[in-house]
């Protein structure tokens, strides 16, 4: 879902609201999430996660191309933790396939290409 698309279903989930009012709703939201974690700070937001930043130290890297070591120097990344109603909304399996239990097995995976297929029983 982009931006414009949130922007477009929430304007569907409230029709008393102005598009253009919110449109600077979620705006705002991400620039103070935004703003927040510039500053070092975390955001959490109860069900749905957490944002925070995380320090990346210095490095050695390699250059893919050529092999060639490089320096990276340390930098800070964004990071996100999900929430718990969030990771149990995701982890459903209320229409999906079933889990194997403990001891089932699934099925056995299948052969590469151009690898003869091998039929139970025979030896």
């Amino acid at each position: 879902m982009t931006k414009s698309e949130l922007i477009l279903r929430i304007g569907e989930l409230n029709p008393h609201l102005y598009h253009r009012d919110v449109e600077r709703i979620v705006t705002a939201i991400f620039e103070e999430i935004t703003n927040a974690l510039a500053r070092s700070d975390r955001v959490e937001l109860r069900g749905f996660g957490a944002f925070s930043v995380k320090q990346r130290d210095a490095r050695k890297g390699r250059n893919p191309r050529t092999g060639e070591t490089v320096a990276v120097d340390e930098k800070v990344v964004p990071f996100f933790k999900t929430g718990k109603e969030l990771r149990d909304r995701l982890n459903a399996r209320s229409d999906g396939p079933a889990k194997p239990a403990g001891g089932e097995t699934a099925a056995a995976p299948a052969p590469a290409a151009g690898q003869p297929v091998k039929e139970p029983g025979s030896n």
